[in-house]
């Protein structure tokens, strides 16, 4: 059931035995061939844009009013790529090694070397574009250091990289829209799979601005819609990101890998009050000058710049000398979390720890450090009304990143034949834990130099397959099932709002699925969620009509998270041990770390939809390492 596509051969050959044997479609055929994409971030924007300047004819769908509202715009920091600018040692095995090391041994040898290869094409690719990466006096672009390495191999546009590298994208994008090759539909959200003879034939999606249900078929269906952390609530993700398209593609048939493998950023701003709805980011950049400390005394009284050197605990350099204030997210995040839990928190609610940047403003200068940060410290000010050139920032750990996701081959394709996942939305290449500037890397690889390839494979086969009519029954099938689903919400008539479902739900998941873990945590949380879905159904409250209604759009989704919840707390019940993000209080050695166990759960696991009230059925897929060997993971 689960059968990786890895080619066979040395790693440094996998990929280009695949594209050398892959199967092709001709110009003249790909015109006979529609294609699906829903999303429209940095991995929905460069598939849909390949694939149109290819020839295909290509559905592109988002939520959002415009392409550029995508949440890939929130990757501040930066894009990794091994071009080895700085000549410091780094090449295409370090990035692979680096890789694989920061997930903790969790994920596929094939797919993370041919993520780490690909880097370099796309900074090629993102200058033909025109992105404005940092450059050095003489020109050449500029590199920063990232979370979890030695090496300096991040690319970077100030603190706004996302953004550039999606302007790009969507400048490809909306030039094969002018061109006719692509059709975007903006203001619809997916809500099924619809599935004829075991394939992915097309979507059913409601068109937010009137409401109404449409259908659109096609021979093929890509989801980069994203990752699902904004289930915890407050997280550093915008309102409108949710899990459901990749859950109603789960319940079809589409195995979830490690689910609960959820990042905990590490420089976010800390919850001020019970009234927010999510939380801000501040890039993982500011780690390369910033100094992170809590003072020594727990009731410290004194101004932070009042407080001097022998009474401050840099407890990262303190506990991980070798890389010190660059750890890695999971080790980062949790070091925080220990020091806020020890009583040593800063701030109002003690709930923060300082970022501090005077040693690097005293040593290169305020011009400098507003010449990489400027914008950050910006934003900063604008949110807190604290100038961190004079005072250090406060920063908290919060929910960000999902490493799981739809489990998916080396081509990318899932459980369901002819449905595909990229980017966020797949599990495939960061393990159990993400390094830092390698989401807009995976997303945009994925879109631009493999999927081109690995959708033409499948694609070859599909020439004699008509145009999908969607008068099928498949077809009426989904839409009376998604018009009944929204019509059940409706018709609930209780006395609570979607968002108070979503706040409580995401608490249980911080509180005993978040940074740590525990058994009986985790089977409080299940049957918590489950009696909190039941309530759902029972007491829901949804005002207006069926329409236009953001709150009934909203209502869908955390009908989605409740379940999907609960998914996450069966991973990480069953994975007994402790890696990466996931940290399970029961496996740590005697100094607090994470202990991994290879001998029992060096696999992916993959879970399969069985039904509303029973138990989720999971599958596993061994990880083979061929050419390094998983040690243990230390940052000291």
């Amino acid at each position: 059931m689960l059968e990786s596509k890895i080619p066979d051969g040395p790693l440094e050959d996998k990929w280009r035995y695949y594209k050398e044997h892959a199967k092709l479609v001709n110009p003249a055929n790909r015109r006979k061939l529609e294609v699906i994409v829903v999303g429209t971030g940095l991995a929905g924007s460069s598939i849909a844009a390949s694939l149109g300047e290819m020839g295909y004819r290509v559905k592109s769908f988002c939520f959002q009013d415009t392409p550029r509202r995508a949440h890939s715009v929130a990757a501040q920091g930066g894009v990794n790529a091994c071009k080895n600018y700085k000549n410091d040692g780094d090449n295409i095995f370090r990035m692979f090694y680096d890789t694989i090391k920061g997930g903790d041994f969790r994920s596929r040898e094939g797919n993370v070397y041919r993520l780490a290869e690909c880097s370099a094409s796309l900074i090629d690719q993102a200058v033909a574009q025109g992105v404005p990466f940092g450059r050095e006096y003489g020109g050449y672009l500029n590199n920063r250091s990232f979370g979890g390495v030695q090496v300096s191999r991040t690319f970077y546009a100030r603190g706004q990289t996302g953004q550039q590298l999606l302007l790009g994208a969507y400048q490809a994008l909306m030039r094969q829209v002018h061109l006719g090759t692509v059709q975007l539909f903006a203001r619809h959200e997916m809500l099924d799979l619809v599935t004829i003879d075991g394939k992915a034939r097309g979507v059913i999606v409601r068109n937010l601005d009137t409401g109404n249900i449409e259908r659109h078929g096609a021979h093929a269906v890509i989801l980069a819609t994203g990752g699902f952390g904004k289930i915890y609530y407050l997280s550093t993700l915008a309102m409108g990101c949710n899990g459901s398209a990749i859950w109603r593609a789960h319940k079809k048939g589409a195995l979830i890998a490690n689910p609960s493998w959820t990042q905990i950023h590490p420089t976010s701003l800390p919850q001020s009050g019970e009234y927010q709805s999510k939380l801000t980011l501040m890039s993982e950049s500011l780690r390369n000058d910033g100094r992170i400390w809590v003072p020594k005394n727990q009731d410290e009284k004194r101004l932070p710049n009042q407080v001097p050197e022998e009474d401050r605990d840099y407890y990262l350099e303190r506990r991980y000398p070798a890389f010190g204030n660059l750890s890695p997210r999971d080790i980062a995040s949790r070091a925080a979390k220990e020091r806020i839990d020890a009583g040593y928190g800063i701030g109002p609610l003690k709930n923060a720890v300082y970022l501090d940047f005077s040693r690097a403003i005293k040593e290169q200068g305020e011009p400098k450090i507003r010449e990489k940060y400027g914008n950050l410290f910006r934003m900063y000010e604008k949110i807190t009304g604290i100038d961190a050139y004079k005072e250090p920032m406060r920063i908290s750990p919060a929910a960000h990143f999902s490493m799981g996701g739809l489990w998916v081959d080396y081509e990318l394709m899932t459980t369901i034949p002819g449905l595909f996942a990229l980017g966020e939305a797949n599990f495939a290449d960061h393990g159990a834990n993400r390094l830092g500037a390698n989401s807009l890397l995976q997303a945009c690889v994925d879109g631009y130099f493999i999927a081109p390839y690995t959708l033409g494979n499948y694609l070859a086969d599909e020439i004699k397959t008509p145009t999908i009519d969607t008068s099928q029954l498949a077809f009426d099938s989904a839409a009376a099932r998604v018009e009944g689903q929204l019509r059940a919400l409706m018709s609930i008539g209780g006395k609570l709002s979607a968002d108070h479902f979503h706040k409580t739900l995401g608490k249980i998941l911080y509180d005993k699925c978040g940074l740590s873990r525990s058994r009986e945590g985790l089977e409080q949380a299940i049957n918590e969620i489950k009696a909190l879905r039941q309530q759902f159904y029972e007491q829901l409250y949804i005002p207006g009509g069926m329409a236009i209604n953001s709150e009934l759009e909203k209502a869908g989704r955390v009908a989605d998270y409740l379940e999907l919840g609960e998914l996450m707390c069966y991973d990480a019940l069953t994975r007994e041990e402790s890696c990466g993000a996931h940290f399970r209080v029961e496996y740590q050695t005697p100094e607090g770390e994470a202990k991994r166990n290879d001998r029992d759960f060096s696999f992916i696991s993959a879970w399969e939809w069985a039904g509303s009230h029973n138990p989720p059925v999971l599958h596993k897929e061994p990880l083979k390492f061929e050419f390094v060997t998983p040690t243990v993971r230390s940052y000291k």
